[in-house]
């Protein structure tokens, strides 16, 4: 078996330009965290079941353990690190925190950029719509009550910004 083939790929990650030589096999995952150093990103079951790894890609949410590298190439891409400006947590985090919605902690980046792609679109969205958008992403923790909560509550401290 031969080794695979080294691929140069440019992306924006976090508002910076990046440029990496991976193998062409390697995931977005491992570029972030091995690569850049960006450890939120979790990798929970590898297969794109469990949403610990989802980040924002080119405006909407995916499973970074099953993007091959090569298909970030020219994306713009928000991880979990990207969220908090001047050390101040982003909404979604801060409502996330009051809820009680961070337990064991595993889960949450994922939620949470899955939260934020939701609510970029969709400033105000229903109940339903919040269960829809994090349906991906699993918790063995919360019971998602708390996590929907959260998820309200970033949503009206956005809303009150945005006035």
């Amino acid at each position: 078996m031969s080794e695979p083939r080294l691929v140069m790929i440019s992306f924006i990650v976090n508002g910076e330009k990046v440029t990496v030589q991976v193998p062409e096999n390697y995931t977005l995952l491992r570029v972030l965290r091995e690569e850049l150093g960006l450890m939120g990103t979790k990798e929970g079951c590898g297969k794109g079941e469990c949403g610990a790894c989802t980040v924002i890609m080119n405006g909407q949410p995916v499973t970074s353990c099953i993007v091959l590298a090569p298909q970030a190439d020219g994306a713009v891409i928000e991880t979990i690190e990207g969220l908090s400006k001047e050390g101040e947590l982003h909404p979604i985090q801060k409502a996330f925190v009051e809820e009680g919605a961070v337990q064991c902690g595993f889960c949450t980046p994922g939620f949470i950029m899955s939260a934020k792609a939701l609510l970029d679109k969709n400033a105000q969205p229903t109940t339903e719509e919040i269960k829809e958008a994090i349906s991906g992403n699993l918790c063995r923790c919360t019971g998602y009550v708390k996590i929907v909560n959260a998820i309200q509550k970033a949503a009206e401290y956005i809303s009150e910004v945005s006035k």
